[in-house]
């Protein structure tokens, strides 16, 4: 396994390189082992002595077994990640992560270099970077403009609007925010108002819903929009009937599950905003 920067694993530092993975099972946990040997096969030659880091995980049970090994990344977020080993029945993760938003940066900045100066998602994401901790706003505002360049979507004029507005230039974010509403489809939309929740950014949020709502009424989201209204206000009945609608209207099998999820939490009067 191969660390382009210094990183924490389970909060343990680790330096830059490459490594030889090892992990061994205990009753109750099991051992990772970065060792300073790279060139091994498998674990026949492995030496405690050339270990650089150990960290004790637990594992954890799969939904699905897994017939041939795999090594997953999972719970992304900007700063960090786990690696999860997936075999038969169980799972073994452990966390990496940065502390230092340069070192990140810097790697943004390399990979903008290369091919993904030519996509928009890699570019709106580099803004996205520096948006969500409000640092470096003029190259993001110019990262967010090159995405749109490449391929204008909902998704990078709203990362632009939010950085104008963090900018302090309110009107230039406000007429980029209408644009992007005016070509937003309902998912994008909906979307964008779950994450300004998970932003805790609700009373925005409810003003996105209630765009979605006005605009797609007879959709999934459009639906579920008026759910998420109604259930803020504590409309249960009324929230629980709109989230019905947009079950049955529904294109697949994991959808209406996930809506039927809602559905439970709004019959059992609890607000599904929170």
């Amino acid at each position: 396994i191969e660390f382009s920067d210094p990183v924490s694993i389970e909060g343990q530092p680790l330096a830059k390189g490459v490594y030889g993975l090892h992990m061994i099972p205990n009753p109750d946990s099991w051992t990772v082992i970065f060792s300073k040997t790279n060139t091994g096969w498998g674990s026949y030659s492995y030496d405690q002595k050339e270990d650089a880091l150990r960290v004790n995980v637990k594992p954890k049970p799969l939904a699905e077994a897994k017939e041939a090994l795999e090594f997953d990344f999972e719970d992304l977020k900007p700063d960090s990640t786990a690696v999860t080993l997936k075999w038969e029945k169980l799972g073994v993760p452990f966390t990496v992560s940065i502390k230092d938003a340069e070192q990140t940066l810097q790697n943004i900045r390399a990979q903008l270099k290369g091919r993904g100066q030519f996509t928009w998602q890699a570019l709106d994401e580099g803004a996205q970077f520096c948006l969500t901790r409000k640092i470096n706003l003029d190259e993001a505002l110019r990262w967010a403009d090159a995405s749109i360049q490449n391929e204008e979507r909902f998704d990078n004029l709203s990362t632009k609007a939010d950085i104008l507005k963090a900018r302090n230039r309110p009107d230039e974010a406000k007429a980029t925010w209408s644009h992007a509403v005016e070509i937003a489809t309902a998912p994008q939309l909906y979307s964008y108002g779950r994450r300004l929740q998970s932003q805790k950014q609700g009373a925005e949020a409810m003003e996105i819903f209630k765009e979605v709502a006005k605009r797609f009424p007879q959709g999934v989201f459009g639906y579920l929009a008026q759910a998420r209204i109604k259930s803020a206000a504590g409309d249960f009945a009324g929230a629980a009937n709109d989230a019905k609608q947009a079950q049955a209207a529904a294109p697949t099998d994991a959808q209406k599950q996930s809506i039927k999820a809602l559905i439970d939490r709004l019959e059992a009067k609890q607000d599904i905003n929170k």
